[in-house]
């Protein structure tokens, strides 16, 4: 049933190995740590590919994994005790050999040998215990211990009983009450008492008193006011078009300095006078972007936890200074107990600043395994040591596996001989539009001639908006930015496709396509977009989303994903999301963990950083930066 049983180093050394059966499974193995293990995306301990499951152990103290391979359609269920039981033999029998790293580093294998006895008293042992466990489980339960057995005859008796008697403590009750209202009610009317021996009576007597209720409340009614006979009904009024017969119409609607004579210029002259206006105002930006994007600005990071109290001073306030000290100064193997606390902090902290909850809590638990067993010097802090983890994790996250450099990559497609294409996504209203604009103006400024591709052909106005920017940029850069549109209700992926043959024509360097806003369950909209990435195959898909968002950056991000998978075509490789642009993150202070939640879904890049409302306003994500806002 077990394919495989490794001990391996974290430096890649085999310490020992169990294999039954020729199967090779090297790749499968190197998936499991290049994309969990050393990724730090371990939050739990299976790990399953080429219908194979692999489960494993860290040992933080020796770093060493402990790991067990079997076929996905065989529910192995005693696998983590089988890990739990191995890892605790083997760091008794060898303990002292781990302790010495050059000797365990000599890859010397014959060292371990031993064990091999060792591991098959241990998994017989779990077998029989987990065989045994699912005989008591699937055992039926004895008449003794089963719900019907509590139901007998006796105890059915005695629930009739007090039944019966609650029924005639509540008729008491009731019989009780209604005598005194009764008696109330009716007492101006009849002297004699009620007789309660009378059934007939004692209705009659309610009647009465029901009656005498709603005569009371007819007395104590307004009486409403008399209408006057005289009074005439008023009519409709007819109703006034414009001002009306009454109204004088005014004679000047123009407040303006001018009296509306600037109105009088032709669209082409009253254009020209803004351009001017948006040249002067803007004319210190041109210049200064050349080359990379500037990163976003780090604030001093100031250790606000100076003053706290270590995390097991904490737990253990009602021993005593003494106590405390003892166990701040003495070397300590780190345990659940002492990082659990300090993570659940943490894990608030992150939901706090926008992190979504599911990575916040696989982080946490990935945090925790890489600590757990761990062992601390002489007066360390346990918070420390937990919040440096943790930045080494998050920084480890927002570093991108493979850089995006678009300048290098448009000369790379200049000397192939084809534009270069970039196309944006995103939902509705999270700026794909403006962002494309900040884009096309840092190209502008390192030299490039852009083609933007007007693809939202749904959107009202966006056509519109688009030649409003361009005619911006132009006036920045002449003759450096064009628009290719052919109007609303058109199939964007033809369009896109036209772009991208009309700037091979012209010679432009780099097409931006821009998209309609589309909710990840947009099905025919999710489609479109599978349809215009498939046939134009674009050398970068962004999505385009807010820093604002928190748990749904998680959906939209896994839902576009998800339609991009589906609608590709059957047996090749399907064309997901290459990188993120972060909006608005001027407007969130250091609420800045949407930026975690989208790099932790997709394994992509955050490639631009939109912070404002100008087109200088794009930068590069600092990591650091991100981390420090999201710790502080």
């Amino acid at each position: 049933m077990i394919d495989l049983f490794t001990i391996f180093g974290k430096g890649g050394i085999v310490l020992w190995c169990f294999q039954e059966g020729g199967q090779y499974f090297r790749e499968t193995i190197n998936d499991l740590i290049q994309n969990v293990i050393l990724q730090e995306r371990g939050s739990f301990n299976n790990y399953s590919s080429n219908n194979v499951t692999l489960k494993y152990k860290l040992d933080n103290e020796f770093e060493i994994v402990f790991l067990i391979v079997y076929q996905s359609f065989i529910q192995l269920t005693y696998a983590d005790k089988l890990l739990s039981e191995i890892q605790i033999r083997f760091r008794d029998m060898y303990k002292n050999v781990l302790e010495n790293r050059n000797l365990v580093n000599s890859q010397n294998t014959e060292l371990f040998n031993n064990f091999d006895k060792e591991f098959k008293k241990i998994i017989n042992r779990v077998r029989e215990e987990a065989i045994k466990q699912e005989e008591i489980h699937q055992k039926p339960r004895t008449f003794q211990e089963s719900e019907k057995s509590k139901k007998t005859i006796e105890s059915i008796m005695l629930n009739k009983e007090n039944k019966t008697k609650n029924k005639d403590v509540k008729k008491g009750k009731e019989n009780v009450s209604n005598d005194k209202v009764v008696g109330k009610s009716v007492s101006p009317i009849s002297s004699t008492p009620a007789s309660p021996s009378s059934d007939v009576d004692e209705e009659v007597l309610k009647n009465r008193a029901s009656m005498m209720a709603k005569m009371k409340g007819k007395a104590k009614m307004p009486s409403s006011p008399p209408t006057s006979i005289n009074e005439k009904k008023k009519g409709k009024k007819a109703r006034v078009w414009g001002y009306g017969n009454d109204v004088d119409v005014p004679e000047v609607l123009d407040y303006s300095a001018d009296g509306g004579k600037k109105m009088e210029l032709k669209d082409g002259e009253f254009e020209n006078e803004e351009v001017k206006k948006f040249v002067e105002n803007h004319r210190s930006m041109v210049g200064n972007y050349k080359g990379d994007l500037p990163g976003l600005d780090e604030e001093s990071d100031e250790d606000e936890d100076d003053n706290d109290e270590d995390t097991i001073n904490d737990l253990n306030k009602k021993s005593g200074w003494f106590s405390s000290l003892s166990k701040l100064i003495s070397n300590k193997q780190l345990t659940n107990d002492d990082i659990e606390p300090i993570l659940k902090e943490m894990k608030e902290t992150l939901i706090s600043k926008n992190v979504a909850s599911e990575p916040a809590e696989k982080i946490c638990q990935s945090v925790g395994g890489k600590l757990t067993g761990k062992v601390i010097g002489t007066f360390s802090r346990v918070k420390t040591i937990v919040k440096e983890a943790m930045k080494e994790s998050l920084v480890q996250l927002l570093t991108p596996k493979r850089r995006v450099d678009i300048l290098r990559d448009i000369i790379e497609a200049k000397r192939e001989g084809r534009p270069y294409v970039i196309v944006f996504c995103g939902v509705n209203g999270v700026g794909k539009s403006t962002n494309l604009s900040k884009v096309t103006f840092w190209l502008n400024e390192n030299g490039h001639r852009v083609l933007i591709a007007a693809g939202d052909t749904f959107r009202a106005g966006a056509v519109e908006q688009l030649r409003t920017h361009m005619r911006n940029l132009n006036s920045l850069h002449p003759d450096s930015v064009q628009l290719y549109e052919q109007g609303y209700g058109k199939d964007p992926a033809g369009l896109a496709a036209g772009a991208i043959m009309a700037a091979s024509e012209r010679g432009i360097d780099v097409v931006l396509v821009d998209t309609a806003g589309r909710m990840q369950d947009n099905e025919p909209l999710m489609r479109s977009l599978s349809k215009l990435i498939r046939m134009n195959e674009p050398d970068l898909v962004l999505f385009v989303g807010e820093a604002l968002v928190g748990n749904e950056a998680v959906d939209q991000l896994v839902k576009f994903n998800q339609a991009l998978a589906d609608n590709s075509v059957p047996g090749q490789v399907p064309r997901l999301i290459d990188g993120i642009v972060l909006t608005k993150f001027d407007t969130i202070d250091d609420k800045v963990g949407a930026a975690i939640s989208m790099t932790y879904i997709t394994g992509q890049p955050i490639v631009f950083v939109g912070c404002g409302q100008t087109y200088t306003d794009l930068k590069n994500l600092n990591v650091n930066a991100v981390v420090n806002s999201l710790l502080r």
